[in-house]
């Protein structure tokens, strides 16, 4: 009779739910394709964040790169360089979008 959320469900079985893994590795793998493009690219400097301009007033909304950033753990200049090693940055997007969740 106890109600309990999904997501203490979800905690405690150890999973996590499978639409936000593919948004993660989608998100991840997308990411990575804008930033071996070349310099001049006007997607990757959106994604960047490198274009002029100025933010409105509030709290800042959440970029693209904030989630990466979050989801992989690495800095903006430890992504760039892991994006350009393929085999690396498979790793990261497989790490990420597949935690572990270990007992203890």
């Amino acid at each position: 009779m106890d109600k309990r959320t999904n997501d203490s469900v979800l905690m405690k079985a150890g999973t996590e739910p499978f639409l936000l893994q593919s948004v993660k590795k989608r998100k991840l793998s997308y990411y990575g394709h804008m930033l071996q493009k070349e310099r001049n690219c006007m997607e990757k400097e959106i994604m960047q964040g490198t274009t002029s301009g100025h933010r409105r007033r509030g709290r800042p909304r959440t970029r693209w790169q904030d989630n990466i950033m979050k989801w992989t753990g690495l800095t903006g200049d430890h992504l760039l360089r892991s994006v350009e090693d393929r085999s690396q940055w498979r790793k990261i997007i497989h790490e990420a979008a597949n935690p572990r969740i270990e007992d203890g």
